[in-house]
């Protein structure tokens, strides 16, 4: 199954090891869901995991944020982005998901931020579901475990 993943769930991952997000990072480890990326997902997971103040609150280092990005190309099927879907949500960065989740074909986009999914009233998304990561984690044991 493939999803494509907010900044937000790498970040939660990171910083708890006990929460779904993490439950997440290891369904990807274990190759149980594939892992959507774009460049400009990359980009984003980048820009935000590697600023000072992620880097301070994660307690990790440059290095240490750099391999799991190794980690993540490794792991993930690339995407291309061929058109510009914008949905035109609020946050600008949160239109590169929502691309890279209908260019895939994902099945979910897991974010903790789902709100900023469902600003906009008259937007829907039929090909992929929005979903919160306990939810998600919720629906992989009902239909998995």
């Amino acid at each position: 199954m493939r999803v494509t993943i907010d900044t937000n769930v790498f970040y939660q991952s990171l910083r708890d090891s006990r929460g779904a997000s993490f439950f997440i990072l290891d369904l990807i480890l274990q190759r149980k869901i594939e892992l959507a990326l774009s460049t400009p997902v990359f980009l984003e997971y980048s820009s935000v995991l590697l600023r000072e103040k992620t880097l301070n609150d994660l307690d990790l280092s440059k290095e240490d944020i750099n391999a799991f990005l190794d980690f993540l190309v490794l792991v993930a099927t690339p995407f291309s982005i061929n058109y510009l879907m914008r949905p035109n949500l609020q946050d600008e960065n949160d239109n590169l998901f929502v691309e890279l989740a209908f260019a895939s074909n994902s099945k979910f986009l897991i974010t903790s931020n789902l709100k900023d999914f469902s600003s906009n009233k008259n937007l829907r998304f039929d090909s992929f579901i929005v979903i919160s990561p306990s939810d998600y984690i919720k629906f992989w044991r009902k239909e998995y475990e």
